[in-house]
């Protein structure tokens, strides 16, 4: 299983950027896909989770209104919308898989209950 992320980088605050989130080795019929990141000093964050099966997505407060989770179940991948930009969001995001059935029972949000998890990328927010 593997899961690789892409689209980071360096944006303006007020800016956007788009991540995408190519699993291999997992299926949308079994899996849910989330994002976290983890900020410098600070305990790691979810952000976003899709729901690959009835679509439904869940977000972290912080991020409420400015990001955007969708899943391409035909091309199986998952991307990330992010907008309006903040130092704030600087960090490193990790794309990570979960069971339908985990997500279901447990929530999107519990490190803990997700099976697989891509290497991170670099989101930098700055002037």
């Amino acid at each position: 299983v593997q899961l690789v992320e892409s689209g980071g980088g360096l944006v303006r605050p007020g800016g956007s950027l788009r991540l995408s989130c190519a699993p291999s080795g997992v299926t949308f019929d079994d899996y849910a896909i989330g994002w976290f990141r983890r900020a410098p000093g600070k305990e790691r964050e979810g952000v976003a989770c899709v729901d690959t099966g009835d679509g439904r997505t869940y977000y972290g407060a912080s991020v409420t209104g400015r990001f955007i989770i969708s899943s391409d179940n035909f091309a199986n991948t998952v991307e990330l919308q992010m907008n309006n930009l903040k130092p704030d969001d600087t960090a490193v995001y990790y794309c990570a898989a979960i069971l339908l059935v985990d997500l279901r029972y447990s929530g999107p949000f519990f490190p803990e209950e997700y099976a697989y998890w891509g290497q991170g990328i670099q989101v930098t927010v700055s002037s």
